[in-house]
């Protein structure tokens, strides 16, 4: 499996909210609801993921519900590579 970093997946991210005419703030603390990130974005972001890594993310909504900010999804994305 190709793992992405943490840098990569925010540059992920970064396109993602791009093509929303959004720019994705350098604070990893950054509120998902004040950028405007919502779970359709995160869904694109996992599917951008899986494209690049050619795995498939396994996750539980349970699991999704903890995020909040910018870091949260970083780590998360991360953290599910490693699976």
């Amino acid at each position: 499996m190709n793992e992405l970093s943490r840098a990569q997946i925010r540059d992920l991210m970064a396109q993602v909210v791009q093509n929303q005419g959004r720019i994705l703030p350098d604070d990893d603390s950054a509120d998902l609801r004040e950028i405007g990130f919502r779970s359709l974005d995160f869904s694109e972001l996992a599917l951008r993921v899986e494209d690049a890594t050619g795995e498939e993310l396994n996750f539980d909504a349970p699991g999704l519900r903890r995020i909040a900010t910018v870091g949260d999804v970083l780590d998360f994305l991360a953290e599910l590579q490693r699976q």
